[in-house]
Formats: C-alpha cells, sequence, structure tokens
C-alpha cells in the first residue's frame, strides 16, 4: 500500500496502516509528536503501537532539536542475522542441546559474563578501535559512570523482554542464526538521565506531554546528549556483533563436522537517531521502531517467537525519509497477554520451536503481536522481501 495522509497539527502524518486499525492513545500521541515546534515530518509505520512518549513504529524528523523519551530506554536497539552454509538437514531432531548450548555461551536477562569479553579474542567480530570506543566511557554523563564494570560485563549479552537469539531456516532451506538487543543497562540509564534532564528545560515547560520534551541544537544539553545517545548506540551496534561471534562460535563447535561458514553479517538499528538531509534540511530522523530503508539498504523485520521473519532491502521511499518497520508490532500489551494467553496457549503457538515455553515469557506470545505478514504487505513500497526466515530454536530472556 501507499501511505494514508492524516492531518496533524502542524506536519500531516503519513500513515503505512489503516488510521482506523490504531488505538486511539496511539493516534493522540501522533498528533502530540506533529505539534511539536520543531517537527518537519511524521511518518508511521505498519507496526505502529502505543509508547512512552511517542508511538512504537513512528519516525520523527526534526530540525535542531531531538526528544530522548522518543528514542527510547534501549537506545540502538536492533537486529543481526547471517546466512550459514549449514542446511536444515544438517540439523538435528532435538535442538534442545543447542538451545543450551547457545544459554551457556551469552548470558540472557539481567545476566553478565564473568569477566568482560575480549573481542580480539572472537573469530568473525568486525575489526574496529575497542580501545578508543572504552575510552569514550570517559565522556559520558557523571550520572553513570560508577556503571562501568558492568557495561563492560554486559557487553556481548541478550537482555530480556522482546529480545532474543534464533536459529532459521529459509525457503531453500538455507539455516540463518539472528538476534535482537541493544544497549543493556548502560544505555537504559543514560536514557533516563537524559529524558530527565530534558523536562527540567524551560522550553518544554508548555508541551501539551512532558514526555515529549526535547533538547535544542547549540545548547549544552543537546551536546550532552548527542555525545552518550551515539556512544550508546555504537554500544549496542557492538553488542550485537560479539553476540554473533558468540553465537557463531556455538555453531562452529555444534557442527564441527560441517566446516561451517558465514556469509556477511546484516546489523540494522531500530531504537535510534541519525542525522540525515532532506528536501535540503538538514534534520535528526529519530526511528522508534523503524530501520533505515534507503535504497539498497539490507534491513531485518521479525515477527514473533512463533512466526518467522524477513530479511528485507530498502527501496529508498523519501515519503518514509528511508524508513520501514522494526518488526510485527504489538497488539496488546504484556500485562493483557498474560491475563487472556495461557502456558498451554503458548506451547500451541510455538508448536515445532525448541524455547522456552513457560508464564515467564508468555507475554511474548505470538497472539499479541500482529500478522508480520500483513504488516509486510503494507510497506511494499518501502522494502523488497529477500527471504522468508522461519525459527527452530529461540533464546528469550
Amino acid at each position: 500500500m501507499t501511505y494514508t495522509e492524516v492531518p496533524g497539527v502542524r506536519v500531516p502524518i503519513r500513515m503505512w496502516t489503516d488510521p482506523a486499525t490504531v488505538e486511539d492513545v496511539a493516534m493522540q500521541q501522533l498528533r502530540n509528536v506533529s505539534s511539536l515546534p520543531w517537527i518537519e515530518g511524521l511518518a508511521v509505520m505498519p507496526d505502529v503501537h502505543y509508547g512512552k512518549g511517542a508511538t512504537v513504529g513512528s519516525v520523527i524528523a526534526m530540525r535542531g532539536a531531538v526528544c530522548p523519551a522518543a528514542v527510547g530506554v534501549d537506545i540502538g536497539c536492533g537486529m543481526s542475522a547471517v546466512r550459514t552454509s549449514l542446511t536444515e538437514n544438517d540439523l538435528p531432531g532435538d535442538l534442545s542441546r543447542l538451545r543450551s548450548k547457545i544459554e551457556q555461551a551469552i548470558p540472557v536477562g539481567r545476566g553478565m559474563h564473568d569477566d568482560p569479553v575480549d573481542p580480539r579474542r572472537l573469530y568473525g567480530v568486525p575489526a574496529a578501535d575497542w580501545d578508543g570506543f572504552w575510552s569514550g566511557f570517559d565522556g559520558l554523563a557523571e550520572a553513570v559512570k560508577f556503571r562501568e564494570e558492568r557495561a563492560t560485563k554486559q557487553m556481548g549479552t541478550l537482555g530480556s523482554g522482546n529480545h532474543f537469539i534464533e536459529v532459521c531456516t529459509d525457503a531453500t532451506g538455507s539455516v540463518w542464526l539472528m538476534l535482537h538487543s541493544g544497549s543493556r543497562n548502560i544505555g537504559k540509564e543514560l536514557a533516563e538521565y537524559h529524558i530527565g534532564e530534558a523536562r527540567k528545560l524551560p522550553h518544554n515547560q508548555g508541551l501539551i506531554d512532558r514526555d515529549l520534551a526535547v533538547f535544542i541544537a547549540d545548547t549544552p544539553q543537546m551536546a550532552a546528549y548527542r555525545r552518550d545517545l551515539f556512544w550508546a548506540q555504537e554500544y549496542a551496534r557492538r553488542n550485537r556483533s560479539i553476540m554473533m561471534a558468540l553465537l557463531q562460535d556455538v555453531v562452529r563447535r555444534e557442527f564441527r563436522k560441517a566446516k561451517v561458514t558465514f556469509d556477511e553479517v546484516i546489523s540494522c538499528h531500530h531504537n535510534y537517531v541519525s542525522e540525515e538531509r532532506y528536501e535540503g534540511m538538514d534534520l535528526l530522523v529519530t526511528r522508534k521502531g523503524a530501520i533505515k530503508a534507503g535504497g539498497g539498504d539490507y534491513g531485518i523485520i521479525p515477527g514473533s517467537m512463533g512466526t518467522g521473519s524477513y530479511i528485507v532491502r530498502g527501496l529508498g521511499n523519501e515519503a518514509s525519509f528511508n524508513s520501514a518497520s522494526h518488526g510485527a508490532g504489538r497488539k496488546m500489551s504484556r500485562n493483557a497477554a498474560k491475563k487472556r494467553f495461557s502456558t498451554r496457549d503458548l506451547e500451541e503457538q510455538t508448536r515445532g520451536v525448541e524455547c522456552r515455553k513457560d508464564s515467564g515469557v508468555v507475554d511474548e506470545i505470538p497472539g499479541a503481536y500482529k500478522p508480520i505478514e500483513r504488516v509486510i504487505d503494507q510497506q511494499r513500497d518501502l522494502v523488497e522481501v529477500v527471504a522468508r526466515l522461519k525459527q527452530v530454536v529461540c533464546v528469550k530472556g
């Protein structure tokens, strides 16, 4: 579909979904965002749903301003995926051992490594200046300085919530590895600190929603946030690269006889800020639950733990600020999912997937999410499908 334009306050709201299907509270959030004095454009993805301050599944383009609550507390959260040389015929009938080995190698939930992972000892981690990256910790907000040890030990860990690690197969029988994570606790604490600082600023006192408090260009507060924001986004990217290397190492050892090789890793943020130029304007583009989908950009759009995911290639549609959805999107809150579904429902909806099937992950049940096929169909002018993946192993925090 092409987008539907809904009247906003200062800018129109471009929606890649039927506006009638969006919950009222989310529509109100979109109108609130469209009222910001600095707004230049607002695009809404088909996975849109209610969030904190701004809806998940929205692309907010502002000139000279950025809203830390719109970016969210998991700065740089995103996806990585890679195709392996394995085929589904190489996989054993019982995948519980493989799942266990992954869980042993990569801490989940609030877990962390006993000692920081040395990326130079891992095969497949892109060459990078790690010493230079970690030296940047000294320049972060004073409020998080005491978290350095935790941040180093959580590098290469999954987290919880909707974060996951999966082994998947595609239509050709090829086996893929995929994971979803972000900047862990350090990103959360940086975000919370800056959200609090933004709320105190005089220019934010009259906003319709205090969660839309912004930093504006050429101020010390904006400079401090940009520094911490871009560092946290880099932390998230490196976190996924280490996890992917650890995951590849597990697969390489478990399938030693197959001498597994890997294609180039695809990686993309979906909670982040990017400096981009549209219609002659330099803008700060916040993608809150959206991926970059410029012409030729590879991206990953996951469904839920019992459905499937898509590898896509961007078509470069500037009406969406070169963006696409970040996933299926929730159709009910976590609390609502826990009330509606049981562990028996979870077992049924994840049949054939080696994964947790206990009460701790009922809120992640496929029935709590929108149908991923419909979400993909609604953005055919934003991305083209490269591969459809179906998980056979899913590790949750």
